[in-house]
């Protein structure tokens, strides 16, 4: 099991989940979580791969346990916290050590920043359910952004009851801790704000193609949820026709988080490209 730890990032305090039995590993796996979810949402699948990794699954700023600060959460913004995270003693990476990086849905948007911007860091890519191909929100992240921003708790938890249901292909999957941890955190304002501003980042700012071309050599694979309905799976053809090393798997009855509907198909997806 991992414990909550927590370091100081540019004087704000964020938690992350690091399994101590991959800190004997020298390759090093980051998981970077989606809008409005934390490290939480990765299940067991970090401490499954600390076998082979030092794994690291990281609360983003203004997410999950971590500090929520008046900050302009761009995709640039995020890419340039990770770079400063990577950067601390606690976790022990030199500096010509390279990442390997797991990003879901907005994680995987930041992700493919943090690799354009520091391409020599990189070794390898996950990129899940990625956003960074729309051109606007669709009808069920516009319905996700207003659940958030529900002043009322109740109308909070109820509308986010029925976004996350929609997330996954089989409703019956649904836990209701889910939208009850989520209502509880989005109680703050500050906790909206940052869900806000990640939200026109992430969903009505769309990749540059031309930047993306810097890192198509990099191995990449992409796994999408046949049944997501909040990212559309048309999307990750967009990002093999840039991304010449990538390989794209489908994972049948899936929505939005494979790795949570599907975890043991998407870990193994994951632990035989990684390794």
């Amino acid at each position: 099991m991992s414990m909550y730890k927590k370091v100081e990032v540019d004087d704000h305090t964020i938690f992350y989940l690091e399994p101590d039995k991959g800190k004997k590993n020298s390759k090093h796996l980051l998981f970077i979580h989606g809008l409005g979810s934390s490290s939480l949402t990765w299940g067991d699948i970090p401490d499954a791969l600390s076998e082979y990794f030092h794994t690291i699954a990281i609360d983003l700023i203004g997410f999950g346990q971590s500090e929520k600060s008046k900050a302009d959460y761009t995709i640039p913004f995020f890419s340039k916290f990770i770079k400063n995270f990577l950067k601390q003693k606690e976790l022990g990476i030199n500096d010509d050590d390279k990442v390997s990086i797991i990003g879901h849905s907005l994680g995987g948007y930041i992700a493919l920043e943090y690799a354009i911007e520091n391409k020599e860091k990189i070794d390898k890519l996950v990129l899940i359910d990625p956003s960074g191909m729309l051109n606007k929100p669709t009808p069920l992240l516009e319905m996700y952004l207003e659940a958030a921003l529900k002043e009322d708790y109740f109308e909070r938890l109820e509308l986010s009851t029925k976004v996350f249901e929609d997330m996954l292909a089989d409703k019956s999957r649904y836990i209701s801790s889910k939208g009850i941890g989520f209502a509880r955190i989005m109680e703050g304002q500050s906790a909206k704000y940052a869900f806000k501003s990640a939200y026109d980042h992430s969903t009505k700012v769309k990749l540059d193609l031309q930047r993306l071309k810097q890192i198509k050599d990099i191995p990449c694979l992409i796994i999408w949820g046949k049944d997501d309905e909040l990212i559309y799976p048309s999307d990750a053809q967009k990002f093999k026709d840039v991304l010449n090393n990538a390989k794209v798997e489908p994972v049948d009855n899936a929505g939005h988080s494979p790795h949570v509907e599907k975890p043991t198909i998407t870990y193994n997806k994951i632990k035989t490209f990684l390794t």
